[in-house]
């Protein structure tokens, strides 16, 4: 267990090396001059001159990672052009938005995916599994923004049951709940009957029902408690997703998270925002992954054992 935790923490920081990487190129990968794209057209040479020298485009390329490092350890990603205000202090202001959207998506795709895909299992090859896989594959095929459009035109404007935009109470959480966890259930419920279909055929289940045991506890003891790691892992990842998801959830329903900061920023050309918040939150991914998987080797006694 202790090798497993290891490899996979150095697995870890490997992979937010190769993210801080790709985020620090991504000025450096802008057509033209960075500061002249950030400074606009009217710009003159002494203020492009300016904007480089205060994001230090004018060293060498090394010494600009070395001191992009150094900022990201300090928390220092420097001042919004937008706003002015450090970069730091907007994204603490938004994170927490976009974690609780992502959080209550993630809550009411596990609630409704996995009994899903326990009954579709149970019921294999019947019209109750045809018409979940329907609702699965519907639920893959959806976009959000199209989603998030009917709810807060029913929901919303005809019905006024929930507030239209914003964030403040748990009436405004429920509609961008609702838009962005389609994908991640139809995928948890895809992923569970696959696994509980497989769980089910095995032998020990045929003799937990010749012991006598009840139904429910055959499939939701016994066959699920073997079932469940796979789905685990694919949890961990869908949170990745609804990371991302939330750009475009965020936006709909001017929900104050990151993802919204994100689009902000790009319409303004913020790039000091846009570097902070892509690391930020592709640093969340990776480290909610690398808890599923010690998650994962604590419920699969297999993976301690080697």
């Amino acid at each position: 267990m202790t090798a497993f935790l290891i490899r996979r923490l150095r697995s870890m920081i490997f992979l937010l090396f190769g993210i801080s990487i790709i985020v620090f190129g991504m000025l450096h990968m802008i057509p033209g001059d960075p500061a002249q794209v950030m400074a606009g057209v009217d710009a003159t040479t002494e203020d492009v001159e300016v904007i480089r020298h205060e994001l230090g485009l004018d060293r060498p390329l090394h010494i600009q990672y070395l001191g992009f490092m150094k900022r990201v350890l300090t928390a220092d990603f420097g001042h919004s052009i937008k706003t002015n205000r450090p970069v730091i202090t907007e994204i603490r202001f938004r994170f927490p938005a976009t974690i609780e959207l992502a959080t209550a998506a993630l809550f009411l795709a596990v609630v409704i995916g996995i009994p899903a895909g326990i009954i579709s299992a149970y019921w294999h090859r019947s019209w109750i599994d045809y018409i979940s896989m329907v609702g699965a594959v519907t639920g893959v095929s959806m976009p959000i923004f199209w989603l998030g459009l009917i709810l807060m035109y029913v929901f919303a404007v005809v019905l006024g049951w929930f507030p239209v935009t914003g964030r403040g109470t748990w009436s405004h959480l429920v509609l961008p709940a609702l838009a962005l966890c389609p994908y991640t259930m139809a995928i948890i419920a895809r992923m569970t009957r696959s696994s509980m279909i497989e769980i089910l055929s095995l032998d020990y289940i045929r003799s937990a029902r010749a012991k006598g045991t009840s139904e429910f506890r055959t499939v939701c003891v016994h066959a699920l408690k073997n079932a469940i790691p796979p789905v685990i892992t694919v949890v961990g990842l869908q949170f990745g997703y609804l990371l991302a998801g939330t750009v475009l959830t965020e936006t709909v329903f001017a929900w104050p998270g990151i993802g919204k900061l994100i689009v902000d920023a790009l319409a303004f050309r913020d790039y000091p925002v846009i570097q902070a918040s892509v690391l930020m939150v592709a640093s969340t991914f990776v480290i909610v992954n690398a808890f599923v998987d010690i998650s994962y080797a604590i419920f699969d006694k297999r993976i301690s054992l080697q």
